[in-house]
């Protein structure tokens, strides 16, 4: 018998005996390794088929409520806690009419791939000549791989919706950061603004300090006085040629 065969029986068994479970057996089953994955499932957690009346789970939830509730395992009272909301829970999901038609759609889903599993398996069978015979063609069999199936579409939707919710928590974060670096640009922007108004002055006041002291060294040349310099005569001691007279 396979690890999982072995685990599925044991579980079948202990819900088989429901009737008789105590507390601490109830708070194991709910605990046990591998519970995180099987408790996804509300149907699971509360050990009534997915087609059960809302009253009937109601009953079902109320008396396991009481025998596993924390006040009546005081000596457990840790894991009795744990165990009581992972019920509550579950009860609560099964109450909002739009999660039970959700997970009811996984068990749709379930048998739908389970159908293509056993398809395939029957297919190559008799490519290899081989009787197309299966164990999930008998009613136990089926049972086991459909419950086995559940549990993974379970598995499945719950790390989509981790997924997605990750990436809604990073796409606000992003967005948060953008209003930030906008308000500390605008921040920026307005204390420029003010502190080039407050300095006004004292850049007008500048500039005409600086106009001042060009006009200052200009005032040479500008002056009402001023007289270019005469121009040279050009003066040469050279002799003039003499012209020869011929007549």
């Amino acid at each position: 018998m396979s690890e999982f065969d072995e685990f599925y029986t044991d579980l079948k068994s202990t819900e088989a005996q429901d009737a008789s479970l105590t507390p601490a057996q109830q708070i194991e089953r709910l605990l046990r390794p591998g519970a995180t994955f099987l408790n996804l499932n509300p149907f699971e957690v509360l050990q009534v088929d997915p087609d059960t009346e809302l009253d009937a789970i109601k009953k079902k939830y109320k008396k396991l409520s009481l025998l596993i509730h924390p006040d009546r395992n005081l000596d457990d009272s840790e894991r009795a806690k744990r165990a009581f909301e992972i019920v509550k829970k579950a009860m609560e999901t099964l109450e909002d009419p739009d999660e039970v038609a959700r997970c009811r759609e996984m068990y749709e889903e379930a048998r739908a791939r389970l159908a293509i599993v056993m398809s395939e398996k029957k297919r190559k069978l008799r490519k290899d000549g081989q009787p197309d015979k299966i164990p999930e063609d008998d009613p136990i069999g089926y049972g086991k791989a459909l419950w086995a199936t559940v549990t993974k579409v379970f598995a499945d939707r719950e790390k989509k919706r981790k997924m997605l919710e990750e990436r809604t928590m990073e796409e606000k974060r992003k967005f948060a950061e953008e209003i930030q670096a906008a308000q500390e640009k605008r921040k920026l922007e307005e204390e420029f603004k003010k502190n080039y108004e407050e300095t006004r002055d004292v850049r007008r006041g500048t500039w005409r300090d600086f106009v001042k002291r060009k006009t200052k060294r200009l005032e040479p040349f500008r002056g009402a006085n001023f007289k270019p310099p005469g121009a040279k005569l050009e003066t040469s001691s050279a002799k003039k040629p003499k012209l020869d007279k011929k007549f």
